[in-house]
């Protein structure tokens, strides 16, 4: 069974994709990856949230230890990578948050993904929706 991982799936759009990958693709394990701030609600997932391919982690992804054994243990295949700040008005009032979730969060995934699959992305991918940019092939 495929592992997927979506960062940011208890958000308003994260939560959108997560059902859509649990419902549409029962071959696949998702695990949503998600720190559970005012954007993130658990609610938005209590139809799928007993489902057998679906699993729920609470974590942060500037945790850079965290990450990597996240990705040790799993092993993911694919990586979708919602987990962001957004808000404008909260970038005015704490930028440096911005900063830590968007930038460093995204580097440790990165960082985590290279590892584990230093031998070869053949058939790995990793999609930064902001960007538009996926990595791997």
């Amino acid at each position: 069974m495929k592992k997927i991982l979506i960062t940011g799936g208890a958000g308003f759009i994260g939560s959108h994709v997560v059902r859509l990958f649990v419902n549409k693709y029962p071959n696949y394990h998702i695990y949503n990856l998600d720190k559970l701030t005012y954007a993130g609600n658990l609610e938005n997932l209590k139809d799928i949230e007993h489902r057998a391919n679906y699993t729920f982690i609470k974590g942060d992804i500037v945790d850079g230890e965290f990450v990597q054994k996240l990705f040790t243990d799993n092993r993911f295949e694919g990586i979708i990578h919602l987990a962001a700040e957004s808000h404008v008005d909260r970038s005015i009032t704490n930028p440096m948050e911005f900063i830590f979730t968007n930038i460093i969060g995204t580097v440790n995934l990165l960082n985590a993904f290279r590892h584990i699959w230093k031998d070869g992305v053949d058939g790995k991918k990793f999609y930064h929706i902001s960007t538009d940019e996926v990595y791997g092939t």
